[in-house]
């Protein structure tokens, strides 16, 4: 007889599992996707590291360069506010940068860049296979736009602008759009976090 109520609580167990109301976001849910799910990510001091090396904590994966004039630095500013107006909870945020100009964006470059905004985020200079591969992966465009023709150094590069989201457990959730306001990326980042409490 006990062997049938036990039965009965696991089976009612997932009954209320499968039952739960999904979460709703402010991002665009691509949680199951078939790309954007895993790279090596060598960071400005050189350590090798893996999506699973976040575990606990709420990954940003976003694409961009030092010398870009206003996307990069209003995404990586508004992170750092984020992370503070998280509170406690702030410290299981980290943000990683992949910089789409690695020819410029040297390690030394890329360290100073980060600890500008926070001192935890973290950035990646890839060569130029490995951002090719990456970039590929996670569906990233990037284009080296020429300035001048007399100085092939000056230039800029176009580049895609959103941001990836990955959950506690290491599992890609979200498309966070360029200029979604503020308070609903918070919103959105609090509920991944609850998921993982």
């Amino acid at each position: 007889m006990k062997w049938i109520v036990r039965f009965c609580f696991v089976c009612l167990a997932f009954m209320l599992v499968a039952c739960a109301p999904k979460p709703t976001f402010n991002g665009v849910d691509i949680t199951g996707a078939d790309y954007a799910n895993g790279f090596v990510f060598r960071d400005q001091s050189g350590r090798a590291l893996t999506i699973d090396s976040f575990k606990g904590q709420v990954v940003a994966l976003f694409f961009g360069y030092t010398q870009c004039p206003d996307v990069c630095p209003t995404t990586m500013t508004e992170f750092a506010k984020l992370k503070s107006d998280l509170g406690e909870s702030g410290s299981k945020l980290q943000v990683l940068f992949v910089s789409v100009d690695p020819e410029r964006d040297t390690p030394d470059i890329l360290k100073a860049y980060m600890t500008n905004f926070d001192a935890s985020f973290l950035g990646y200079s890839p060569t130029p296979a490995e951002l090719e591969q990456v970039t590929k992966n996670f569906k990233i465009y990037y284009k080296k736009v020429i300035s001048t023709s007399s100085n092939p150094k000056i230039y800029t590069v176009d580049h895609s602008a959103g941001t990836y989201l990955f959950d506690t457990q290491g599992r890609i959730r979200l498309f966070i759009r360029y200029g979604m306001p503020p308070e609903s990326l918070k919103q959105d980042i609090s509920t991944l976090l609850k998921e993982g409490v």
